[in-house]
């Protein structure tokens, strides 16, 4: 039982929590922009299902905490159901004045502002989050100076050297270790071209990374690449960096966005056959991962807390209908022919939209239940 009891607080109450707080502050973006364009906003939820409990406010808003968990919505006046697509007949119904505070009666700059206001929340506050960790902590960065070359790896083979310093990247500029990690990392099998200094002398070094699967700290395994070098307290320089807030406010944004690139990257690697896809996580290992960072302390979760917010950000700017993205897809149509698609149209978009979300929560539980 005591096992069970801690798996339970250590997983999934952390994993809820975190989660309720990315949903809230998503859906709170679509509020804010709806009512400030004078939308009317029948309810306010996070999670779905059943109500647990709620309150109605004297806006006729009802926020409430439902049953599910694992997400959340906001209902807007005309919306035949939490994922804003419009309810014909009840439009028909309307009178003028009731179409105008109806979501589907909005001009199509607000209903686009609203919609993209929820994945801008996310980013806004990965950016919050970021900003406080690293005015508050700072952050342990290590100079790119090569302490060792690994036996057989691609920097041996590519005729790297213990005290090379790494100034780029393809062409990018290297500041730290870590700007090295996270390049190659995610370019297993793929050539790059590594612009080392020695004794005064820029050399250009093709090479190309290992695929390597490496385990955390947990037992958690990740396919990255690995050029086989390291540094060392030395070589490194090893160092706490502090930032002003204004400072650490431009890193939250440089961290925010390196999120977004990885994340792209990852994904055309996938479709390039360059990484494997059973690193696409859902639930399961999210929770698992919240966890484990939960054991790690306040910083780290938060730190989590910060990429899975980035993440939904750009998970509901993918234009499938449903999300985000579709409908913002469906307002740029909108505005090429002058009327919105049909009725018709709508409603068959919205049903493969949701097999995708469907098939893609099948996938990634399946990744999870495979690999825990």
């Amino acid at each position: 039982m005591t096992g069970i009891y801690a798996f339970v607080m250590g997983n999934i109450v952390t994993f809820i929590l975190v989660l309720s707080l990315l949903v809230f502050v998503h859906e709170m973006g679509h509020y804010l922009v709806g009512r400030w364009s004078g939308i009317r906003i029948l309810a306010f939820s996070v999670g779905f299902g059943p109500e647990l409990f709620g309150f109605t406010d004297r806006h006729g808003t009802r926020w409430k905490i439902s049953v599910i968990p694992l997400g959340g919505y906001v209902r807007f006046f005309g919306d035949e159901d939490a994922s804003s697509k419009p309810d014909s007949d009840k439009l028909a119904a309307m009178s003028e004045e009731e179409r105008a505070r109806s979501f589907a009666g909005a001009k199509l700059w607000k209903r686009a502002a609203t919609v993209a206001a929820g994945p801008i929340a996310n980013f806004l506050l990965a950016i919050a989050i970021f900003t406080v960790l690293f005015t508050v902590y700072g952050r342990m960065i290590a100079d790119p100076v090569v302490a060792e070359v690994k036996p057989e790896s691609s920097a041996a083979a590519a005729g790297i050297l213990p005290g090379d310093l790494l100034v780029a990247i393809d062409g990018g500029k290297v500041e730290t270790f870590e700007d090295v990690r996270r390049y190659v990392g995610m370019r297993p099998g793929q050539r790059i071209v590594v612009t080392v200094e020695r004794g005064g002398q820029k050399l250009d070094v093709p090479m190309v990374p290992q695929r390597v699967d490496q385990t955390d700290q947990f037992g958690n395994k990740m396919e990255v690449g690995q050029i086989g070098i390291a540094t060392d307290k030395n070589s490194g320089n090893f160092r706490l960096q502090t930032y002003t807030p204004l400072q650490a406010l431009r890193e939250g944004v440089i961290a925010s966005g390196q999120i977004v690139t990885d994340t792209f990257k990852y994904i055309g690697n996938i479709f390039s056959g360059s990484m494997r896809a059973d690193q696409l996580g859902g639930p399961i290992r999210v929770a698992q991962a919240t966890g484990q960072m939960a054991k790690l302390g306040v910083g780290a979760v938060l730190q989590l807390a910060a990429v899975l917010s980035v993440s939904i950000g750009l998970l509901n700017l993918m234009p499938v209908p449903v999300l985000d993205g579709g409908h913002l897809m469906f307002y740029a149509v909108e505005a090429v022919r002058g009327k919105p698609l049909g009725a018709k149209a709508q409603e068959i978009a919205f049903r493969i939209g949701l097999a995708m979300i469907l098939t893609l929560m099948v996938f990634t539980t399946w990744n999870d239940i495979s690999l825990s």
